[in-house]
């Protein structure tokens, strides 16, 4: 691909200002020019408005959505290099279509297994409670009882790479595992070294502590209703750093508002960023980050090093790792 101007490339959703400093982008910069967006648009129109002098885009996993809606209003959009090998807010088959180039990346570092145990724990022991009080000068010195892991059931909702290295960092903690998905088996239950369950709902009445590791699709959104967590102990904790739409949301803020379950870490959500008037942003019970999961400095070096390489590759005429 040639051109006498430089190719424009837009870099979306970078919340922290860091997609030009992880990457070294020089190989790139007689040929390109650059423009960073550090917040997430949803309306379409304004996205639209934003985006439609771009012959690039590169989007940071899902934050922004391109479905065939938005793809046909964007028609100098070329390539859209995602961060990740799966973006499933982009409609890939509809772009492939239209001539839009999708590449992808691969990943670095274990950011999700180390964030799935970050928030278990500052959920189970309360870290966000007690680092509130000492820093507004609580006059009661402790204030809530964690729980021990030792001898608890961690129950896993899907055991792919994630569920696997979660549950061997369980048994670290002297933790018993068991594990259902909708099509587990004994078989593999006995390869990952987990017990198997049965089914959804006695995962659910006997574990301690629930940590969903499953991929969203029609068939797995709002797998956890009200009616599910209605089975879990009112001593349990649910752990969500896969996707949002996997627990129906508005169900979780009832039970916890009822003090059905002891609390939740949330790291994903049904609308991201989490609105600022959203209520479980002053929900009793949580502990929230603002989907970190998969953030770490060593996996952002892979995503914009990777970036650098296909937009090169696309600009040479020969994309690669094409979604």
């Amino acid at each position: 691909m040639t051109s006498n101007s430089p190719v424009r490339v837009a870099i979306l959703d970078d919340y922290q200002g860091v997609a030009l400093t992880s990457a070294d982008w020089s190989p790139l910069k007689e040929r390109i020019s650059i423009k960073v967006f550090r917040d997430t648009l949803h309306d379409e129109d304004a996205i639209v408005e934003r985006l439609k002098d771009f012959e690039i885009v590169c989007a940071m996993r899902e934050r922004t959505k391109f479905p065939r809606s938005l793809l046909d209003k964007l028609p100098n959009l070329r390539l859209i290099a995602t961060t990740g090998m799966r973006n499933l807010g982009i409609d890939t088959a509809y772009a492939k279509e239209k001539g839009i180039v999708v590449s992808g990346t691969g990943s670095g570092g274990n950011a999700t297994v180390e964030h799935i145990w970050a928030l278990l724990l500052a959920t189970v022991r309360y870290i966000a409670v007690e680092d509130a009080n000492v820093k507004a000068g609580n006059h009661q010195w402790q204030s809530t009882m964690p729980m021990g892991l030792a001898g608890r059931t961690l129950g896993l909702i899907g055991v792919g790479r994630l569920g696997k290295a979660t549950a061997k960092i369980a048994k670290a903690f002297d933790m018993r595992v068991i594990a259902w998905s909708p099509h587990f088996t004994p078989e593999r239950a006995a390869e990952a070294g987990v017990e198997f369950s049965p089914s959804k709902e006695d995962l659910l009445k006997e574990s301690d502590i629930v940590s969903l590791q499953l991929v969203l699709s029609e068939s797995t959104r709002h797998i956890i209703t009200k009616k599910e967590l209605s089975l879990m102990k009112p001593t349990a904790y649910l752990i969500n750093t896969s996707r949002g739409p996997l627990v129906d949301e508005n169900a979780l803020l009832e039970i916890l508002e009822e003090e059905k379950i002891a609390g939740a870490g949330l790291d994903v959500f049904d609308v991201e960023p989490l609105p600022l008037d959203h209520p479980i942003r002053k929900a009793k019970r949580v502990t929230l980050s603002p989907h970190t999961g998969y953030l770490a400095d060593n996996n952002y070096a892979v995503f914009w090093g990777q970036t650098v390489d296909n937009i090169d590759a696309f600009l040479k005429g020969s994309p690669k790792n094409v979604l």
